[in-house]
């Protein structure tokens, strides 16, 4: 405590407006912490929730639907993360969703409980960037999802891709570059741009270093696709990225001339701010970590189609000091072959509305087998890892489980993934958005959460309408049933995305921060944060400040890879004036 003291001493020379900022979000975090409690003890009164009277944790029901099938039995019991059970999503499971949807909403409207869906957004939303289309996002954390700003700033990590380039929206996956954002830490959403007030500080990594994973390989297109970035030291400034090297060897037709090939992939950085802006150097070193092995992992070769992506790090307080990853995967084996088992679809004995395994079958739905897997560091700088069985499968319920996350809250291991309504095999839905699943270890027998379903978040979507795409939306359909995807959960319970479609207006821009209010194996919408459960665009507050005071004077001086700002005010006649007027602005924040 004595150490925290002197620096926050040191900090009021250099710092004095930043580190207040910085913690003042924490206590506003903690302040949250409170009223979040209070919340969750009370019944919801307000229109648009639930009833008057209503419990406001609803999903917490499996008692089931009249007409639909139960909902598989789980335990939720926890196991040794290096055993070989995996847990399900089944088809018994995900037909909650359905079983929960209305029927008979006007078409076109929004046929999935109140609670699980997320606001509208309205229509006129401002793009984050007049630079890049921005989508999958991830923040600055620590190994236990702490969001860190770092010496004033927070910093916020996004995919992104040139909007002027002559592609189009729904082609920029494979023009994708990481690239970062930042903004002084500990500004309320109300005095901040109606956007966010983010700036865009270009990519993260030097162009052509993720290239050097692929040596002697034969492609026509190489990517950065999503992960999530560690900060090794949360009183230092190197930053651990974990993402998707992908490369793609496609014909002018985009299609596939081999299988894309994708590796999980580590480098390090260094982080540095100063009083106006923040820049990273380093990341010129590339480490393949994992490639899909074909025993849990489903490979290229297996399936031309197949998900490996979005690695998501850290340390589990049931095991200190080891490091685990969770990613998205599929089953392995063959594309096409019918091998579903009646364990996948889940249903209870002599359920009346059980499908059989041959009607399932028949279906075609064998093709849609997503899981979300597990590996576990066999070093303590996170460079070398190992695969263990996958923590949950979907065989025959759908066919991609993106961006995994671990959120570990009041003793409970919950596992929030995104899907489309368009990867769900066939006969059973549900929405674009977040599911989750809780248990009580890393590796359990997970509960799918709200009615044993799954579903989380949805956006606004007409279960009984057919969905289309969103570049190519049903008119009937919700106009926002493609509003937002790509959800990141962060601490106490916000969520950030990115805007989609929103009524035919395509996005590539930070959609407005919601939270959830989460209780067991339940969850709801908060319509109390923001402006009717919607909060600012890109409202994403670091809960945690590196204060790294060494590292500051350091880049204030030019030490940090670029000419620091007291050097270029000695050597710049005139500039001492415009030096002090920032350094003002900065601690006047």
């Amino acid at each position: 405590m004595a150490d925290v003291r002197r620096k926050r001493s040191a900090l009021k020379i250099v710092l004095a407006g930043s580190i207040a900022m910085s913690l003042g979000a924490q206590g506003a975090s903690a302040q949250t912490q409170s009223l979040r409690r209070q919340e969750a003890q009370r019944v919801a009164p307000r229109p648009g929730m639930m009833p008057h009277g209503a419990q406001l944790f609803a999903g917490r029901s499996l008692s089931g639907v009249p007409g639909f099938p139960l909902p598989s039995i789980h335990t939720q019991q926890a196991y040794d993360p290096a055993s070989d059970f995996t847990s399900r999503w089944t088809r018994a499971d995900a037909l909650q969703i359905k079983a929960h949807s209305s029927t008979s909403v006007a078409v076109g409207q929004n046929s999935m409980p109140a609670q699980l869906t997320m606001p509208n957004i309205p229509a006129d939303f401002p793009q984050t960037s007049p630079d890049v289309w921005i989508w999958d996002t991830w923040t600055l954390i620590d190994k236990h999802a702490d969001q860190f700003s770092y010496n004033g700033w927070e910093v916020i990590f996004s995919l992104t891709a040139d909007p002027n380039a002559g592609y189009t929206f729904d082609d920029r996956h494979v023009h994708a570059r990481i690239g970062f954002f930042y903004r002084r830490a500990g500004i309320p959403a109300s005095q901040r741009p109606v956007n966010g007030g983010w700036i865009y500080g270009g990519h993260l990594f030097p162009d052509g270093t993720s290239a050097q994973v692929f040596a002697g390989t034969t492609y026509t297109e190489q990517a950065e696709w999503s992960g999530s970035a560690r900060l090794m030291n949360v009183h230092g400034n190197t930053v651990s990225v974990f993402y998707t090297d992908l490369a793609f060897n496609r014909n002018a037709n985009a299609g596939n001339i081999t299988p894309p090939v994708a590796v999980i992939t580590q480098t390090l950085g260094q982080i540095h701010a100063d009083f106006r802006h923040v820049w990273f150097t380093g990341f010129g070193t590339h480490t393949p970590l994992l490639r899909p092995d074909g025993t849990y992992y489903q490979t290229g070769q297996q399936n031309e189609f197949y998900s490996f992506r979005d690695p998501f790090t850290f340390e589990d307080p049931q095991h200190p000091g080891v490091n685990y990853m969770v990613f998205e995967g599929n089953t392995a084996g063959d594309r096409g072959t019918p091998n579903c088992t009646e364990a996948d679809l889940g249903y209870r004995p002599n359920d009346p509305h059980a499908e059989t395994l041959q009607e399932v079958l028949d279906s075609g739905a064998y093709y849609q087998k997503a899981n979300i897997g597990l590996a576990i560091a066999e070093n303590g700088s996170l460079s070398k890892w190992k695969f263990l069985p996958p923590l949950i499968s979907s065989n025959c319920v759908n066919d991609q489980t993106e961006r995994p996350q671990m959120y570990i809250k009041d003793g409970k291991y919950y596992v929030f993934t995104i899907s489309h309504r368009t990867t769900y095999a066939a006969g059973v839905d549900g929405p674009d958005g977040v599911y989750g699943f809780v248990g009580n270890g890393i590796r359990s027998d997970f509960q799918p959460m709200n009615y044993g379903s799954g579903l989380v978040l949805g956006n606004p979507t007409d279960l009984n309408t057919a969905a289309g795409t969103d570049f190519d939306p049903n008119p009937d359909q919700n106009p926002r049933a493609f509003q937002s995807y790509s959800h990141y959960i962060m601490p106490g319970g916000l969520v950030e995305s990115f805007i989609d479609t929103v009524e035919g207006r395509r996005g590539g821009a930070l959609s407005p921060t919601v939270r959830l209010q989460i209780a067991k194996s339940a969850s709801v919408v908060d319509l109390r944060y923001g402006n009717g459960g919607l909060g600012g665009y890109g409202d994403i507050p670091a809960n945690r400040a590196d204060i790294n005071i060494a590292g500051f004077i350091q880049d204030l001086f030019g030490q940090g890879g670029q000419s620091g700002l007291l050097a270029q005010a000695a050597n710049a006649n005139g500039a001492n004036g415009q030096v002090v007027r920032q350094i003002n602005q900065f601690v006047n924040q």
